[in-house]
Protein backbone atom coordinates (compact mmCIF):
# COMPACT_ATOMS: atom_id res chain seq x y z
CA UNK A 1 0.00 0.00 0.00
CA UNK A 2 1.38 3.78 -0.82
CA UNK A 3 -0.21 6.18 1.37
CA UNK A 4 0.78 10.20 -0.02
CA UNK A 5 -0.35 12.53 2.91
CA UNK A 6 -0.90 16.41 1.37
CA UNK A 7 0.05 18.74 3.82
CA UNK A 8 1.15 22.41 4.72
CA UNK A 9 2.53 21.43 8.05
CA UNK A 10 4.61 18.10 7.07
CA UNK A 11 6.98 18.07 10.20
CA UNK A 12 3.79 17.06 11.99
CA UNK A 13 4.18 14.03 10.39
CA UNK A 14 7.57 12.85 10.92
CA UNK A 15 7.14 11.38 14.02
CA UNK A 16 3.85 8.67 13.79
CA UNK A 17 5.17 7.34 10.69
CA UNK A 18 9.08 6.34 12.44
CA UNK A 19 8.69 4.46 15.14
CA UNK A 20 7.23 0.78 16.28
CA UNK A 21 4.65 -0.74 13.65
CA UNK A 22 4.62 1.80 11.40
CA UNK A 23 8.23 1.89 10.64
CA UNK A 24 8.60 -2.11 10.84
CA UNK A 25 5.48 -1.72 7.96
CA UNK A 26 8.13 0.51 5.56
CA UNK A 27 11.12 -1.40 6.39
CA UNK A 28 9.34 -4.86 5.40
CA UNK A 29 8.55 -2.99 2.47
CA UNK A 30 4.45 -3.74 3.17
CA UNK A 31 3.64 -0.04 3.53
CA UNK A 32 5.24 3.39 1.69
CA UNK A 33 4.09 6.51 3.05
CA UNK A 34 5.06 10.21 1.09
CA UNK A 35 4.65 13.22 2.88
CA UNK A 36 4.20 16.15 0.52
CA UNK A 37 4.18 19.75 0.87
CA UNK A 38 1.65 21.36 -0.30
CA UNK A 39 3.50 24.73 -0.36
CA UNK A 40 6.35 23.45 -2.72
CA UNK A 41 3.44 23.44 -5.74
CA UNK A 42 2.51 27.08 -5.06
CA UNK A 43 2.92 29.68 -7.94
CA UNK A 44 2.75 32.44 -5.29
CA UNK A 45 5.98 34.07 -5.35
CA UNK A 46 5.76 34.47 -1.28
CA UNK A 47 4.61 30.14 -1.44
CA UNK A 48 1.07 31.36 0.42
CA UNK A 49 -1.68 28.57 -0.08
CA UNK A 50 -4.13 30.31 1.62
CA UNK A 51 -6.83 33.61 0.81
CA UNK A 52 -10.13 35.57 2.26
CA UNK A 53 -12.72 34.15 1.72
CA UNK A 54 -15.19 35.31 -0.72
CA UNK A 55 -18.14 37.10 0.59
CA UNK A 56 -16.48 38.07 3.87
CA UNK A 57 -15.98 35.78 6.88
CA UNK A 58 -13.78 34.51 9.33
CA UNK A 59 -10.76 32.44 8.90
CA UNK A 60 -8.48 31.93 5.31
CA UNK A 61 -9.00 29.26 3.12
CA UNK A 62 -6.39 26.53 1.28
CA UNK A 63 -6.55 27.91 -2.27
CA UNK A 64 -7.26 25.27 -5.16
CA UNK A 65 -4.03 25.84 -7.11
CA UNK A 66 -1.52 23.99 -5.17
CA UNK A 67 -3.45 21.65 -4.44
CA UNK A 68 -4.69 20.74 -7.59
CA UNK A 69 -0.84 21.21 -9.20
CA UNK A 70 0.22 18.57 -6.25
CA UNK A 71 -3.17 15.99 -6.75
CA UNK A 72 -2.44 16.16 -11.00
CA UNK A 73 1.62 15.54 -10.54
CA UNK A 74 0.36 12.18 -8.18
CA UNK A 75 -2.26 11.32 -10.31
CA UNK A 76 -0.06 11.70 -13.79
CA UNK A 77 2.50 9.22 -12.16
CA UNK A 78 0.20 6.56 -10.57
CA UNK A 79 -3.55 5.89 -10.56
CA UNK A 80 -4.68 6.57 -6.78
CA UNK A 81 -8.55 4.32 -5.82
CA UNK A 82 -9.46 7.17 -3.30
CA UNK A 83 -8.51 10.97 -2.86
CA UNK A 84 -9.38 11.30 0.51
CA UNK A 85 -10.31 14.70 2.32
CA UNK A 86 -9.84 14.90 5.95
CA UNK A 87 -12.74 17.34 7.41
CA UNK A 88 -14.68 17.49 10.20
CA UNK A 89 -17.90 16.96 8.30
CA UNK A 90 -17.09 14.17 6.40
CA UNK A 91 -18.46 10.70 7.04
CA UNK A 92 -17.41 9.34 10.61
CA UNK A 93 -14.22 6.96 10.61
CA UNK A 94 -15.08 3.36 12.01
CA UNK A 95 -13.85 -0.19 11.84
CA UNK A 96 -15.10 -1.29 8.75
CA UNK A 97 -14.30 2.08 7.06
CA UNK A 98 -10.35 0.86 7.40
CA UNK A 99 -11.12 -2.61 6.84
CA UNK A 100 -12.44 -1.48 3.44
CA UNK A 101 -9.79 0.75 2.75
CA UNK A 102 -7.03 -1.62 3.86
CA UNK A 103 -7.52 -3.04 0.77
CA UNK A 104 -6.62 -0.70 -1.90
CA UNK A 105 -3.27 -0.58 -3.20
CA UNK A 106 -2.79 3.93 -3.52
CA UNK A 107 -4.56 6.65 -1.81
CA UNK A 108 -4.17 10.27 -1.15
CA UNK A 109 -4.97 11.99 2.52
CA UNK A 110 -5.34 15.66 1.75
CA UNK A 111 -5.25 17.80 5.37
CA UNK A 112 -7.54 20.22 5.59
CA UNK A 113 -6.44 23.72 7.72
CA UNK A 114 -6.98 26.88 8.41
CA UNK A 115 -10.62 27.10 7.57
CA UNK A 116 -10.38 24.40 5.33
CA UNK A 117 -10.17 24.03 1.40
CA UNK A 118 -11.99 25.43 -1.28
CA UNK A 119 -15.21 23.81 -2.15
CA UNK A 120 -13.58 23.55 -5.78
CA UNK A 121 -11.02 20.85 -4.52
CA UNK A 122 -14.05 19.20 -3.33
CA UNK A 123 -15.64 19.05 -6.26
CA UNK A 124 -12.78 17.90 -8.84
CA UNK A 125 -10.59 15.93 -6.99
CA UNK A 126 -11.91 14.27 -3.82
CA UNK A 127 -13.44 10.85 -3.73
CA UNK A 128 -14.02 10.50 -0.16
CA UNK A 129 -14.24 12.62 2.65
CA UNK A 130 -13.18 11.57 6.58
CA UNK A 131 -14.20 12.64 9.71
CA UNK A 132 -12.23 10.80 13.11
CA UNK A 133 -14.78 12.68 15.50
CA UNK A 134 -17.15 14.99 16.28
CA UNK A 135 -14.64 17.99 17.22
CA UNK A 136 -12.11 20.19 15.01
CA UNK A 137 -8.58 20.04 15.24
CA UNK A 138 -6.27 22.97 13.85
CA UNK A 139 -5.20 20.94 10.75
CA UNK A 140 -6.15 17.23 8.99
CA UNK A 141 -2.34 16.33 9.97
CA UNK A 142 -3.27 14.14 12.97
CA UNK A 143 -6.40 13.35 11.85
CA UNK A 144 -4.71 11.72 8.54
CA UNK A 145 -1.90 9.98 10.79
CA UNK A 146 -4.77 8.32 12.63
CA UNK A 147 -6.42 6.83 9.41
CA UNK A 148 -3.13 6.04 8.32
CA UNK A 149 -2.09 4.19 11.09
CA UNK A 150 -5.29 1.97 11.31
CA UNK A 151 -5.10 0.68 7.84
CA UNK A 152 -1.31 -0.15 8.17
CA UNK A 153 -1.57 -2.31 11.27
CA UNK A 154 -4.28 -4.22 8.54
CA UNK A 155 -2.06 -5.33 6.02
CA UNK A 156 -1.20 -8.84 5.78
CA UNK A 157 2.55 -9.34 7.70
CA UNK A 158 2.52 -6.06 9.35
CA UNK A 159 1.53 -7.34 13.00
CA UNK A 160 3.67 -10.18 14.23
CA UNK A 161 0.42 -12.68 14.41
CA UNK A 162 -1.78 -11.53 11.78
CA UNK A 163 -5.17 -12.65 14.01
CA UNK A 164 -4.45 -9.99 16.81
CA UNK A 165 -5.82 -7.35 14.32
CA UNK A 166 -9.16 -9.76 13.62
CA UNK A 167 -9.94 -9.62 17.38
CA UNK A 168 -9.39 -5.70 18.21
CA UNK A 169 -12.57 -3.72 19.61
CA UNK A 170 -15.42 -2.89 16.50
CA UNK A 171 -14.28 -5.75 14.46
CA UNK A 172 -17.84 -7.56 15.49
CA UNK A 173 -19.51 -4.68 16.41
CA UNK A 174 -18.40 -5.66 19.84
CA UNK A 175 -15.51 -4.00 21.98
CA UNK A 176 -13.06 -6.40 23.64
CA UNK A 177 -12.95 -8.28 26.39
CA UNK A 178 -10.61 -7.91 29.31
CA UNK A 179 -7.30 -9.33 28.73
CA UNK A 180 -4.26 -10.11 31.57
CA UNK A 181 -1.09 -10.97 31.48
CA UNK A 182 1.08 -12.13 34.47
CA UNK A 183 1.66 -12.30 37.27
CA UNK A 184 -1.62 -14.16 37.81
CA UNK A 185 -2.40 -12.63 41.59
CA UNK A 186 -0.98 -8.86 42.03
CA UNK A 187 -1.52 -7.59 45.60
CA UNK A 188 -5.00 -10.05 46.16
CA UNK A 189 -6.17 -8.72 42.32
CA UNK A 190 -6.66 -12.23 40.42
CA UNK A 191 -6.82 -13.18 36.98
CA UNK A 192 -10.15 -14.46 36.45
CA UNK A 193 -9.74 -18.71 37.25
CA UNK A 194 -11.25 -19.54 33.80
CA UNK A 195 -8.49 -17.81 31.77
CA UNK A 196 -5.94 -20.23 33.77
CA UNK A 197 -7.72 -23.12 33.09
CA UNK A 198 -6.54 -24.46 29.90
CA UNK A 199 -10.13 -25.12 28.59
CA UNK A 200 -9.79 -23.23 24.94
CA UNK A 201 -14.13 -23.68 24.17
CA UNK A 202 -14.97 -21.91 28.17
CA UNK A 203 -12.12 -19.53 27.64
CA UNK A 204 -13.67 -17.92 23.93
CA UNK A 205 -16.85 -18.58 25.90
CA UNK A 206 -16.05 -16.26 28.30
CA UNK A 207 -14.49 -13.70 26.23
CA UNK A 208 -17.12 -13.73 23.84
CA UNK A 209 -19.51 -12.86 27.03
CA UNK A 210 -17.18 -10.35 28.17
CA UNK A 211 -17.12 -8.47 25.04
CA UNK A 212 -21.07 -8.65 25.22
CA UNK A 213 -21.29 -7.21 28.85
CA UNK A 214 -18.43 -4.58 28.18
CA UNK A 215 -19.95 -3.62 25.00
CA UNK A 216 -23.28 -2.87 26.49
CA UNK A 217 -22.01 -0.92 29.41
CA UNK A 218 -19.86 1.30 27.90
CA UNK A 219 -20.85 1.18 23.71
CA UNK A 220 -24.83 0.43 24.12
CA UNK A 221 -25.11 1.54 20.35
CA UNK A 222 -22.88 -0.90 19.24
CA UNK A 223 -25.37 -3.18 19.95
CA UNK A 224 -28.81 -1.79 18.23
CA UNK A 225 -28.52 -3.74 14.85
Amino acid sequence: MRIDILTVVPDLLEGPFSHSIMQRAKDKGLAEVHIHNIRDYSTDKHKNVDDYQYGGGAGMVMSIQPIAACIEKLQSERKYDEIIYMTPDGELFEQSTANQLSRLKNIILLCGHYKGVDERVRELFVTKEISIGSYVLSGGELAAAVVADSLIRLLPGVLNDETSALTDSFQDNLLSPPIYTRPADYKGHKVPEILLSGNLKKIEEYRENEAIRRTNERRPDLLKD
